[in-house]
């Protein structure tokens, strides 16, 4: 079903083209025919694993306010980071240099995102991380397709972040940092170690911290291009 909604949801008020979700199919329209002035394609569904990957495989996110209506959007343009494009300032080959802090992967997924689930953030009221979608990203773990990323200093956890792997791309979603530097050492680290695995970082939406490593804006079009040669392989 499609429709026309003014709302409220994940921080914004939209007047959107929108697909009316069926909670018993795990289905979505191809977004290559639609577009929207705000990127959001959907509403409703449910936040089981099966769905979650569906999404991500063609191109579709979770982005919502807990407690209110599951939103799936596909911004147009996309921001992205190509890994050989990854931008490292002189201060943080400074800090990388020091070797204060260690990096693992996989090694806590849960307690990565329950991290993510509970930082404030600025301009930001509530969470998209409910217990329910980190309950399913956590079996997408164990099936090696959601990968968390841990940032340690003096054996702490003090930052991290973790994304779902579609082939080649990995789609980033959510990072949190207790110490300065962090998060940022912590994506620095894993886009360096994996520049041969991956062509693309999924950074959905705009950020001034991504941006500053390297990240960049791209059409929908050629990002579900790339994409779909994921499917495809």
């Amino acid at each position: 079903m499609i429709f026309k909604s003014c709302a409220f949801g994940a921080g914004f008020n939209f007047y959107s083209l929108m697909f009316l979700l069926n909670s018993k199919e795990i289905s979505f329209p191809n977004p290559e025919f639609y577009d929207s002035e705000d990127g959001l394609f959907a509403i409703g569904g449910d936040l089981s694993p099966e769905r979650l990957q569906h999404a991500y495989e063609i191109g579709l996110f979770p982005w919502f306010n807990e407690g209110e209506e599951i939103l799936w959007w596909c911004p147009d343009p996309r921001f992205v980071l190509f890994p050989d494009k990854l931008k490292i300032s002189k201060s943080m080959r400074r800090v990388l240099n020091k070797e204060d802090f260690q990096f693992t992967e996989n090694k806590c997924f849960r307690e990565v995102l329950t991290k993510c689930q509970k930082i404030e953030r600025t301009g930001q009221d509530g969470t998209w991380l409910s217990d329910e979608l980190i309950d399913s990203l956590e079996k997408l773990n164990q099936q090696n397709i959601a990968q968390s990323i841990e940032v340690w200093q003096d054996e702490k956890l003090v930052g991290g972040f973790y994304g779902l792997q579609i082939g080649k791309v990995f789609c980033g979603e959510s990072m949190f940092s207790e110490v300065s530097n962090a998060s940022k050492a912590g994506f620095i680290n894993f886009v360096s170690n994996n520049k041969n695995n991956f062509d693309l970082i999924d950074c959905q939406i705009h950020s001034e911290h991504l941006e500053s490593l390297g990240a960049e804006m791209i059409s929908k079009k050629a990002y579900l291009k790339i994409l779909n040669k994921q499917n495809e392989a």
